[in-house]
């Protein structure tokens, strides 16, 4: 009986105990190939071995803290992109026409179409906004693919969102408000751009809930990272080591001819003629 697989192999406390289904009784070299026989299938894939069942406790609460943090630093360097996403809005969305009355500002215009391109440009670059972040966090975050990456894409391109809102609507403003409380009624000028169509609402008047507009970012992330998923060759989202090819294994017999399409020419009692007795 080979060890590994008799009685002591199911003693409490053995490996096969602790670790059910785990390969044993297969001793191997130090430096063996991931595919070969017998080999530790985690070998390529340290930040693995913290999750197998039986590992210990400590070392899978270091590597859920390390995916946690790891989600909060990704989606607040992603939140702090909204900056420049909000002044690029403000430089290409239309300033709406007002005029000064007693009431306030109105528009100049019975149905003006600027409050609507800027909601539209808005959508536009929010959307792209997203989509190019996940495309990001799935190139620099290789080593953290999957739910880290998808969550730091959808909580930071909602934190950019509301950033590039808050941002591009103040383009201006100071010159707006002035000229609305100093300028004589009938004055014509222009209104900095805003969203009609998202906001902020405040659930029990402590939580923040975006909501229009402001989830375009997050939703473009989100539906990126996943068609990334879907599509990658690797099963673990993660790139592997490339397999060992031809695989390990016993050396040739001595005096058998090398492998090719044809048998080399000067081999004794090799041949393919129509003549020749089958080998036994």
């Amino acid at each position: 009986m080979s060890p590994g697989h008799g009685p002591a192999a199911e003693r409490p406390g053995s490996a096969s105990a602790e670790l059910p289904g785990w390969p044993a009784g297969l001793p191997v070299a130090a430096g063996t190939p991931v595919t070969a026989p017998g080999a530790d299938p985690l070998a390529g894939h340290p930040g693995v071995a913290g999750l197998v069942p039986g590992a210990p406790t400590a070392a899978r609460r270091t590597g859920r803290l390390r995916a946690v943090a790891t989600t909060v630093v990704a989606a607040l360097l992603v939140s702090v992109l909204g900056a420049p996403l909000g002044l690029l809005w403000a430089a290409v969305a239309p300033d709406t026409p007002v005029r000064k009355t007693a009431e306030g500002a109105v528009y100049a215009t019975s149905q003006p179409e600027q409050p609507i391109a800027a909601d539209g440009w808005f959508s536009l670059l929010g959307l792209g906004f997203g989509v190019l972040v996940a495309i990001g966090l799935w190139i620099l975050l290789r080593r953290r693919r999957g739910p880290v990456g998808l969550f730091a894409g959808v909580l930071g391109g909602l934190g950019a969102a509301v950033l590039a809102w808050q941002v591009g609507r103040r383009i201006g403003l100071g010159t707006y408000q002035r000229l609305l409380a100093g300028a004589p009624d009938g004055t014509d000028f222009t209104k900095p751009a805003d969203l009609r169509a998202g906001g902020v609402d405040w659930y029990l008047g402590l939580l923040p809930v975006p909501h229009g507009d402001l989830l375009l970012a997050a939703f473009g992330a989100a539906v990126m990272y996943t068609l990334l998923a879907g599509w990658s060759r690797w099963p673990s989202l993660r790139p592997e080591p490339a397999a060992a090819w031809p695989p390990p294994g016993p050396e040739p017999a001595a005096g058998w001819p090398p492998p090719g399409p044809e048998p080399a020419a000067g081999w004794p009692g090799i041949s393919s003629g129509p003549e020749d007795r089958p080998a036994h």
